[in-house]
């Protein structure tokens, strides 16, 4: 198996969005309204939304490619960009996602790789990230890769209130 992760750049920000919907949709569909579904993917995933993001100097994705298709994406995010005020020596892990046909082939451990090299590669000491608290599967990936819950925070789906557990760890 052929597994690539590339830098997205803004000329990519079509097939963003498209990975972003599909992926979003794959993995929360099941678990909230359809209402909220519609208002949550309209708003986070709009091109425009999207150019603003990769424009962002703090923000990178990477697409993770299985024989040259697209299998999956990793945003992260620091200083400014970071969707708490956790740190300067912070770097936030706001996606990640594989497509439901390329799990379970280890491509989310390479996408959080990438994510640990960038916080070496930007001399970040922690790294964070924001996971729904019904998501057991990523909660339990996470906790596999040493982060520790330290706190939670609301994130709306639509009109509806969820809580996402905030998880860290410390980089050596």
């Amino acid at each position: 198996m052929t597994i690539t992760i590339k830098k997205c750049m803004i000329e990519d920000v079509n097939m963003l969005q498209e990975i972003s919907y599909e992926t979003f949709n794959e993995t929360f569909k099941d678990q909230n309204s359809p209402e909220n579904m519609a208002s949550y993917l309209e708003k986070a995933f709009t091109i425009e939304q999207l150019k603003t993001e990769l424009k962002n100097p703090s923000s990178q994705f990477f697409f993770v490619f299985v024989h040259n298709e697209i299998a999956g994406y990793l945003k992260v995010n620091t200083d400014n960009a970071q969707s708490e005020a956790i740190g300067a020596d912070s770097l936030e892990v706001e996606r990640i996602y594989v497509k439901s046909k390329y799990q379970k082939l280890g491509l989310g451990q390479q996408l959080f790789n990438k994510a640990i090299d960038v916080s070496h590669e930007l001399n970040k000491k922690k790294i964070w990230l924001g996971v729904w608290e019904k998501n057991e599967n990523a909660i339990a990936f996470y906790k596999r890769n040493g982060f520790v819950q330290t706190g939670a925070h609301s994130f709306y789906m639509g009109e509806e209130e969820q809580i996402d557990f905030i998880m860290t760890k410390t980089i050596l």
